[in-house]
């Protein structure tokens, strides 16, 4: 699998939560590809914090 690079809105959304930034960066090659899959998809800054806190919750 090609790995993609970090969309723009992401990368801040995850600058700005470091619990999440930790998170991502613990997820394995195929779940951080398939976060930033679902980051292409969000429309508002609403989703995106969505996304963002899906990282943190306990799963």
């Amino acid at each position: 699998m090609e790995e993609q690079e970090l969309p723009l809105g992401l990368g801040m959304a995850l600058a700005q939560h470091p619990g999440a930034l930790q998170r991502f960066a613990a997820l394995s090659e195929a779940e951080r590809q398939s976060v930033i899959d679902s980051a292409h998809a969000v429309r508002s800054k609403a989703e995106m914090q969505t996304l963002v806190d899906y990282l943190t919750a306990d799963m």
